[in-house]
């Protein structure tokens, strides 16, 4: 068999492994655990993200045994950030699951037809994920009520990340920024964590079913810096934030840890 066959052979067997284990581990251990936390948890909401990050953490532990060329490097003050709106490149699928597995009390935003999927959209509801319109809709006639519920959610020391990009870079290089995440740090008054994601294609690209199963890779998270709110009375520019982001992002702005 000629070695790109194999390879591509490989690719597949270890991919099939991987999505297998969504299914499996969520049917078989995870759904109870969902449905216990539904029942008798006192605090659904962080029972519901506190499993997520479980959920994930082993899936990423099963990843890196059936791809042992590759290993995650997280930073040890990415694992200290606390009550910040928290953005990232966007190199891959992973980026975001991988973000999950890192934070036990976090909030996302998420696809609107994600929430109507049976049974997953239960348990992003339940884990108090939002919708695009917090960020997208600023007439929106509840937004103050949910700027609110977000201020309380980070003061407790919960995450709130975005991908201010959108969507997954194709080439690399950071894309324009939606002002979503910006807009709540604005209206919350919290801290923005900016936070570079490195060389997550490499195992699984854009726009490919298969993993990459053949290559020595190391992924990497650090902390490219931070975003201050603006000292009480004052105000901050929602397009100064962004480039200040970016520059971060790329490498060319002033690293506040």
């Amino acid at each position: 068999m000629p070695r790109k066959t194999t390879r591509t052979a490989v690719d597949l067997l270890i991919t099939l492994l991987l999505w297998a284990y969504y299914f499996a581990a969520f049917v078989f251990f995870f759904f109870p655990a969902y449905g216990a936390a539904a029942l008798f948890a006192s605090d659904r909401e962080h029972a519901f993200q506190n499993l997520n990050c479980i959920f994930y953490r082993c899936f990423f532990a099963y990843l890196k045994l059936l791809m042992p060329g590759v290993t995650i490097s997280i930073a040890p003050e990415v694992y200290a950030v606390r009550s910040s709106i928290v953005i990232a490149n966007h190199l891959s699928f992973l980026d975001p699951i991988l973000l999950l597995s890192l934070f036990r009390q976090h909030k996302t935003i998420v696809r609107s037809d994600f929430f109507k999927v049976p049974i997953f959209g239960w348990v992003l509801k339940s884990a108090g994920y939002l919708s695009p319109s917090l960020a997208q809709d600023s007439d929106a006639p509840d937004l103050m009520e949910q700027v609110k519920a977000m201020r309380a959610y980070l003061a407790s020391g919960g995450n709130l990340f975005i991908f201010p990009e959108g969507t997954r870079s194709r080439t690399g290089a950071i894309g324009p920024f939606e002002k979503g995440a910006f807009t709540i740090a604005k209206l919350c008054r919290a801290p923005v964590s900016v936070l570079r994601i490195e060389n997550t294609h490499r195992v699984y690209p854009p726009d490919s079913f298969f993993f990459k199963t053949g290559e020595t890779v190391e992924i990497r998270i650090s902390l490219a810096g931070s975003i201050e709110p603006a000292p009480k009375n004052e105000t901050i520019c929602i397009s100064d934030m962004m480039r200040q982001a970016r520059a971060l992002l790329e490498g060319t702005g002033t690293h506040k840890p």
